[in-house]
């Protein structure tokens, strides 16, 4: 399947979506619940329909898109490095996992186990973020460079929040590998920068925001 540009930037929003998530929870800051349980759910989205259907539609990403073009139409020195951080480590991180094939191959394996042992209500329940944040900890952050999250001491020694947090970088390895899958490159975000914000922007519109 030939994948489009629109397609790139819907997973690259996924990527964004899940680290501003993880920023959120790690200062202790309100999330969005919606925005929250479709980063979680597209764990578990494995054969999805089309790009767009793993998160469901525009609307569940537009934490993501409106992160994205911050970070897209700032100047550098206006971006937020933590997030651009947390992005490009995951990209690191996904070539990792991409040469070992039998952790990526246990990746799967245990996101497909607790699929079966769930129904789907549940994907997103403080049960299943704790199964999803162990798998985190037993396959990507095995990684390195592992990813050291900012926050609030308080916060990260809490067990809930270190397991949203777990279990929300494994959505942003999710997307990472669909955004590579889709062609992304970090050449072609550089290059296409411009593109990209103004198909961003489009889907915030969509969705019913604009930015």
């Amino acid at each position: 399947m030939k994948h489009t540009l629109q397609d790139q930037c819907i997973a690259l929003a996924g990527v964004y979506q899940a680290v501003r998530l993880v920023q959120l929870t790690a200062q202790g800051e309100r999330r969005d619940a919606a925005a929250t349980r479709a980063s979680i759910r597209s764990i578990f989205n494995t054969d999805p329909e089309s790009v767009i259907a793993v998160y469901g539609d525009a609307r569940a990403l537009v934490v993501g898109l409106s992160t994205l073009v911050s970070q897209l139409a700032n100047e550098d020195k206006q971006r937020d490095m933590v997030l651009t951080g947390y992005a490009i480590t995951l990209m690191h991180l996904e070539r990792k996992l991409s040469s070992q094939p039998d952790l990526l191959a246990r990746l799967a394996d245990d996101i497909e186990k607790i699929k079966g042992e769930i129904n789907s209500s549940d994907e997103d329940s403080p049960n299943t973020r704790v199964a999803l944040a162990n798998v985190y900890t037993n396959t990507i952050s095995t990684l390195q460079p592992r990813i050291m999250v900012k926050g609030e001491e308080s916060v990260l020694r809490n067990s809930d929040s270190k397991s949203m947090i777990r279990a929300l970088l494994l959505a942003g390895m999710r997307a990472t590998v669909l955004w590579k899958q889709c062609g992304g490159s970090r050449t072609r975000l550089i290059f296409q920068r411009r593109k990209i914000l103004g198909i961003c922007r489009m889907l915030l519109q969509e969705a019913g925001d604009s930015v």
